[in-house]
């Protein structure tokens, strides 16, 4: 009786056993929202936690209608980041990704293994029976996919600047790139991630003024981040945005923070702002400071963060001010969503400004967002600077100034249009403190994600901007193409018009070119071609890389 008793137990352990690993994988979702679109990658809402892993394909739909194929190229425990590689009209926020069937069954695989870990550690035999003790050796315990999961790419680059002023004067620096995605590195939480190019020699008879492919290569980020998930620290350290406060800009250094529960974070920062697309760009400023974040609710419906924090600066290690930092987002699923960031300052006179003194509001910028439809949205932006913003005027053409060149109250569309086009426009009224009359600022631009059937992808872009701190407009042509797997080609063309205090260089015009080319195995090639024609700055610029893909 009792051998029929103990026989009894074992299958019904046997059977919850089968029956939990069928519902969790059952659990593990095959489609997931697009939460974010950027250029030529998208973000959605599922993650490690879900099932998903790298090279994972999905279909990307709306209203029943094929719209993208993606595939996953990195994944954290609630997000995914996927890259797209054929498009038939232009993927918006809110879009439904579908695994591919085998790739929705490997899901359920890797969702009920991760699950079945865990039943293995919490069920105990008191007996010790052999039996019992081979059916829990049975149980599969496989590496989890992000652990020591290292891909990425690195290479030797040689760059040459020929001046073409007059001087003839030529310089060549050698360098390394690095592009990483490392996560669980050597098993630990530590984690590396980003792109950025290091400069080992350089030799120089011409003028050592920064080109536009320096100041493009101060924008790219790298950090090297602590994050476990049984731990409430976390850290970060590189080139980054702060998580809880992106409104600072980019920061070189690193920050520190703890989690209080779900909803509370506390941290500190500290680094340098070499970013030049930073409203208040100085590469000779250091920063450090301290904040608090609440956060809460979910992407599905109605979710918060509210960041508050203090800070001070130096400018090459002299006082320059104490600022209080104010970060509010708001969002309710895909429909509607608010940010502002505003800093409160008390500055200090500087050698730039001798008799600046005060307390005051520095900065502020308010957006209102609103999707109706997946293919409408409208935007409602004021925007606001005490002073002059101290970005570097020479990337004004490149369009990642947009958001400093039009200053007061302005408002947007973007409309996504059938054959894979969308449209935005963006109009609005400035007037500095010292302006006499307000003036217009308008913005046109337009993509096209397939011309004419050829995979091109074109962006045409033009603005129109009458600020405080100065007024131009400039127009702008990027064209890329994915040839296939394993070839990429872009070209990008612009020409701006800037009369401001900010710089001697009134107009500008260039052109770009970039080829990136993997052979063999493990191996690139890259190279690019830069034409720069302005009235401080006449060069061209070549450069090639070769590397090796990990």
């Amino acid at each position: 009786m009792k051998a029929l008793v103990s026989w009894i137990v074992r299958l019904l352990v046997l059977v919850l056993l089968s029956q939990g690993l069928c519902l969790m994988a059952a659990e593990a979702p095959a489609s997931f929202h697009i939460k974010y679109v950027a250029e030529g990658v998208v973000y959605i809402d599922g993650g490690r936690a879900a099932g998903l892993a790298e090279q994972m394909k999905l279909t990307v739909r709306r209203d029943g209608q094929d719209v993208a194929e993606a595939v996953i190229v990195s994944v954290a425990e609630a997000s995914a980041v996927c890259e797209i590689k054929e498009t038939k009209m232009a993927v918006l926020a809110g879009d439904l990704a579908s695994l591919l069937s085998d790739d929705a069954q490997r899901s359920q695989i890797l969702k009920a293994a991760g699950a079945s870990s865990h039943y293995a550690q919490t069920i105990s035999f008191s007996e010790g029976d052999p039996l019992e003790e081979e059916i829990r050796d049975y149980l599969p315990r496989p590496k989890l996919p992000e652990i020591n999961r290292i891909r990425g790419r690195i290479g030797f680059e040689y760059t040459g600047i020929q001046d073409q002023g007059g001087s003839g004067a030529g310089s060549s620096e050698y360098g390394l790139v690095l592009r990483a995605d490392m996560t669980r590195i050597g098993g630990t939480y530590w984690n590396l991630s980003g792109y950025t190019r290091l400069r080992l020699t350089s030799s120089s008879a011409a003028s050592q003024q920064p080109t536009l492919n320096d100041l493009l290569n101060r924008t790219y980020h790298m950090v090297l981040t602590y994050q476990n998930p049984q731990s409430n620290w976390t850290a970060g350290f590189g080139r980054f945005y702060l998580p809880w406060a992106a409104s600072l800009s980019t920061i070189d250094g690193g920050y520190l923070a703890r989690r209080f529960g779900k909803a509370v974070t506390v941290g500190m920062f500290a680094g340098t702002t070499p970013d030049p697309t930073s409203w208040n760009y100085n590469p000779n400023r250091e920063m450090a400071g301290t904040f608090v974040s609440l956060e809460g609710g979910s992407y599905e419906n109605f979710r918060y963060m509210s960041t508050t924090g203090f800070g001070v600066s130096r400018l090459s290690w002299k006082p320059e001010r104490e600022f209080v930092f104010f970060e509010n987002s708001f969002s309710w699923k895909r429909y509607f969503s608010v940010f502002h960031n505003l800093e409160v300052d008390r500055w200090q006179a500087t050698f730039q400004q001798p008799t600046a003194s005060g307390t005051g509001v520095a900065r502020s910028f308010v957006t209102l967002r609103f999707e109706p439809y997946r293919f409408l949205a409208f935007d409602l932006n004021d925007n606001y600077f005490r002073s002059y913003p101290t970005f570097t005027p020479l990337l004004v053409g490149t369009g990642l100034l947009d958001k400093f060149l039009f200053q007061g109250l302005s408002g947007g569309v973007r409309l996504a249009l059938p054959y894979h086009a969308s449209v935005y426009v963006n109009l609005g009224r400035s007037k500095g403190n010292s302006d006499p009359s307000s003036s217009w600022n308008y913005l046109y631009g337009l993509t096209l994600a397939d011309v004419l059937g050829t995979s091109i992808r074109t962006d045409v872009h033009y603005s129109r901007f009458n600020s405080s701190f100065g007024q131009g407009n400039y127009q702008s042509l990027s064209l890329s193409r994915q040839m296939n797997e394993y070839l990429r080609l872009e070209v990008m063309a612009g020409q701006q018009n800037f009369i401001s205090a900010l710089t001697t260089q009134t107009r500008a015009r260039f052109v770009s070119g970039n080829l990136d080319w993997s052979f063999a195995r493990h191996y690139f090639l890259g190279g690019g071609l830069i034409v720069y024609r302005g009235q401080s700055q006449n060069y061209n610029q070549t450069s090639f890389t070769l590397g090796y893909r990990f």
